[in-house]
């Protein structure tokens, strides 16, 4: 799944490739992407793109216009979703089908006195989705803040604002483990299953500690944790062609899918909890005091 790095990075690439570029159509290729149908998504053409942005995992195309009037394309890409850049498109419309195509939006030809950096013509990108599992949302919305998923949205840990004292008041009361609070998008903004393993392997926590009963000194441990592991996906996402995300994800990931492997802080070997749809990964020796997790799925096979 895209997580708050990836999103991230595609924001800052389509910033370089669709502001100040118009858009001459928006096709739905499976129509159950299309979660808002007022403004009607034909709305969009013969918008521009003003600006990109980022809320949590959301991506936001803002397509100006005055009071009351002002358009936004947004994008959740959800587990199995992505964004494939084309320089120029194919000329042939697509067909709905059973294939991973979801959307795809067509760019206008820039204006004969542009400059070489604007974009060629019959440029644009399509939403893909692989899998059964149909989650990939749009939405065509005049305030961002009408998509639920934003309205809900909690802190953003890239934000300056994002403390120590405002992780402190994230975590004061809460009764879950460390794992479900960093994944939870009302808590914080923007990290999943992935990242949540990167940070609380930096941070030497167990996934399943009580996120309420965290000490100054460990509260402050996580944040820093939380902002480097970020930070450093990030700087490694960017500049990074949309294409190759996915990979640079995979290639900086020390612990997460990494069942087996060794640790590459104290060398032991790296452990799985599994679960119905997900499953998380940790170092005994870094986060649980070389004491392996109860992984249930197993233990219910054991029985």
């Amino acid at each position: 799944m895209p997580e708050l790095p990836e999103v991230e990075a595609l924001r800052d690439f389509l910033t370089g490739h669709l502001v100040g570029r118009e858009v001459a159509g928006a096709l739905p290729v499976a129509f159950h992407v299309l979660k808002t149908y007022d403004p009607p998504l034909s709305t969009v053409t013969g918008r521009t793109v003003e600006a990109v942005r980022r809320h949590g995992k959301f991506l936001d195309l803002d397509l100006g216009g005055g009071p009351g009037d002002r358009l936004h394309l947004i994008t959740h890409l959800a587990r199995a979703g992505w964004l494939r850049w084309q320089e120029k498109l194919p000329a042939t419309p697509p067909r709905p089908g059973k294939g991973p195509l979801a959307l795809r939006v067509t760019l206008a030809d820039p204006p004969p006195d542009s400059s070489p950096g604007e974009g060629p013509p019959g440029a644009g990108f399509d939403l893909t989705e692989a899998g059964t599992q149909k989650r990939l949302a749009v939405y065509v919305v005049r305030d961002p803040a009408e998509v639920p998923g934003i309205a809900r949205l909690g802190p953003d840990p890239l934000d300056a604002g994002f403390t120590t004292e405002a992780l402190a008041a994230v975590l004061g009361g809460e009764r879950r483990q460390l794992k479900g609070v960093l994944r939870d998008q009302s808590a914080i903004a923007g990290i999943g299953n992935a990242y949540s393993d990167e940070i609380l392997h930096v941070a030497r926590m167990s996934p399943f500690k009580p996120a309420g009963n965290l000490t100054e000194t460990e509260t402050a441990a996580l944040h820093q944790a939380i902002r480097t592991t970020l930070d450093d996906a990030v700087a490694r996402s960017r500049g990074i062609a949309a294409g190759k995300l996915k990979a640079e994800k995979k290639s900086g990931l020390r612990v997460h899918g990494r069942t087996g492997e060794p640790c590459p802080v104290c060398g032991d070997t790296i452990r799985e909890v599994s679960y119905r749809d997900s499953s998380l990964q940790y170092c005994p020796t870094c986060q649980t005091g070389g004491k392996p997790l109860a992984d249930r799925r197993t233990s219910r096979f054991l029985k």
